[in-house]
């Protein structure tokens, strides 16, 4: 049986333009700074996110862990939505590599307010943890999508900004971000003081993320990457597939919210679905069912109409549109659910 995989917009293989960018791709020693491809990627990116360097490092997880350490010392705390990525995907690692401490902020749908994060910074206390990040995550992965909006970003700024503390945006999916709110990457990144973005989700390209700051933030983020083992070397023909990427794919997420939505309004009615689907925004789709039976409805979705989608908890489904998703596998997936639940 072929599948339908809308586990994640990482599933997706480079496109026949990338590989092709892959054989053609001049490259170099990277940790020599002698790769071309990869500094053209990263002037590149810098251009899109406004700011006045870029880094090019092999996961997202690796560029929160940069963002993190560069900004804080050993014992201080970070302020994050409690179901984001960086605390809920990435082994602890903020203890492990920074080693500091974070102050969850709960939120309904991944997005905090100003209000929020005035009320959990530390004062100046001998007994507590100095707040020294306000981390952001836009797209927001386990919300289903969510976007920010700059006015949301511009209250929380402003109280880092009185506060003195850094913000880092997680923009691992900033570009559906883009698209769905119509706003420039630039205008996202300007108000964060670090900001990045995969190259390997709905970009479809196969591996690589890219941090953006000022040159000096970069210089830094450069030697916490080699700290890290993330110092590549003729990595260029990676790179020209995050070239690619950037040049031709971001145009084509509106396809993909499309989709999603589409597949939203689908399901929504059936027996046991408690999903609006106004709350898909962007690509990923988040079906709260009444029952925990989200594995098993996840299984059967597989086995008998291959369908691949992910259990998030006992009752909750998450399927995600990429590139590799047509409209025939979106009305396969709405048939299987309605096999399914009908059962």
């Amino acid at each position: 049986m072929d599948r339908a995989d809308f586990r994640s917009d990482t599933v997706t293989t480079p496109t026949p333009a990338m590989r092709r960018a892959m054989a053609d791709a001049v490259v170099g020693d990277d940790v020599l700074r002698e790769d071309p491809t990869i500094q053209r990627l990263e002037e590149l990116a810098a251009g899109l996110l406004g700011k006045e360097a870029a880094l090019f490092v092999p996961t997202g997880t690796m560029a929160n862990q940069i963002g993190v350490k560069l900004f804080t010392k050993p014992g201080d705390e970070i302020l994050a939505e409690e179901q984001c990525h960086i605390l809920n995907y990435e082994a602890g690692a903020i203890g492990l590599i920074s080693g500091v401490v974070a102050r969850p902020i709960p939120s309904a749908r991944g997005v905090f307010t100003a209000a929020d994060v005035e009320r959990r910074i530390r004062g100046v206390d001998v007994h507590a943890s100095r707040t020294a990040l306000i981390c952001v995550e836009n797209t927001h992965n386990l919300a289903g999508g969510v976007p920010w909006t700059l006015a949301e970003l511009d209250a929380v700024r402003s109280v880092a900004t009185a506060r003195g503390i850094p913000m880092l945006m997680d923009g691992a999916r900033l570009f559906n971000a883009c698209a769905a709110e119509r706003v420039g990457a630039a205008e996202y990144a300007a108000r964060a003081d670090l900001a990045w973005f995969a190259l390997s989700k709905g970009l479809s390209a196969p591996v690589g993320s890219v941090l953006c700051g000022t040159r000096a933030a970069i210089e830094e983020c450069r030697r916490i990457r080699k700290q890290l083992g993330g110092g590549m070397r003729q990595a260029g023909v990676l790179a020209a597939c995050g070239i690619v990427a950037l040049e031709s794919m971001r145009e084509r997420l509106v396809d993909d919210h499309a989709r999603a939505r589409r597949l939203a309004e689908g399901v929504a009615g059936l027996p046991g679905v408690q999903l609006d689907p106004n709350d898909v925004r962007t690509n990923i789709v988040m079906i709260p069912l009444r029952e925990t039976i989200a594995a098993r409805v996840a299984d059967r979705l597989a086995r008998e109409h291959g369908v691949l989608a992910v259990a998030m908890g006992a009752a909750r489904i998450r399927l995600v549109t990429h590139r590799e998703i047509d409209d025939s596998h979106v009305a396969r997936a709405i048939a299987a659910f309605e096999a399914v639940l009908a059962a």
